[in-house]
């Protein structure tokens, strides 16, 4: 496809360690000009460096060892692990599930839709939040807005169809997903958001094998 053909032929683009991530904010160092501003983004607490902080007897006895391992593992998924970690480690063995949007292709240009801000992280909303699902088991909506980066976007129903596929085929079945063009962010976004929440449509235009080609290119990125 030629240049002039996109829709959006020069996008606008992050860079990866631009993109939100859960390591950022449990102090990953970054480095060069994208980490300027990090000590007011990303400010010291008070207690890191302290005492009270270098003794885990201080915060924990025995007894309470066995309840904080399993809080640990029954951690629920939050909108950041919808919308990506993007610095999970090598070790990491749940990689399916640690990169789910951020990492999708776009499908006109090589690079992702996270950096071209298609998906983003303040646009993805859990309900009912993560600290209110007790049970692992509780039905939850996720609902994802996206901004494609033009409202006369071509892609938008393909893009939309990629990031419903991934939800599905990554969470677990209690998990309703809704995804919808952002308010006022695409010239007929009634019309995709009506296709995509549409699941007989949906279901015919994944049966399309170009679609599906498509779709699975762009989903070679998130593994």
């Amino acid at each position: 496809m030629a240049k002039s053909d996109f829709d959006n032929a020069n996008p606008t683009v992050l860079s990866v360690s631009q993109l939100p991530s859960r390591n950022l904010a449990k102090g990953h160092v970054r480095k060069g000009p994208d980490s300027k501003y990090d000590h007011i983004l990303f400010p010291k607490q008070w207690w890191a460096g302290s005492s009270l902080n270098s003794d885990p007897s201080v915060w924990t006895s025995d007894e309470d060892e066995d309840d904080d391992l399993t809080l640990a593992t029954e951690e629920p998924i939050d909108e950041q692990e919808i919308y990506g970690k993007n610095y999970a480690p090598s070790s990491c063995t749940c990689m399916e599930r640690c990169n789910l949007l951020s990492t999708i292709s776009d499908p006109e240009h090589p690079v992702t839709l996270g950096q071209i801000a298609v998906v983003r992280l303040d646009d993805i909303h859990l309900s009912p939040s993560p600290a209110e699902r007790l049970d692992p088991n509780t039905l939850t909506n996720v609902e994802v807005d996206l901004t494609p980066t033009v409202n006369h976007c071509s892609l938008a129903t393909v893009i939309g169809l990629a990031v419903r596929v991934r939800l599905e085929n990554a969470l677990p079945p209690n998990y309703r997903i809704i995804v919808r063009m952002k308010d006022g962010s695409h010239a007929q976004d009634d019309q995709v958001n009506k296709q995509l929440g549409d699941k007989e449509r949906v279901a015919a235009a994944l049966e399309n094998d170009t679609l599906k080609g498509i779709i699975e290119k762009m989903l070679e990125t998130c593994v």
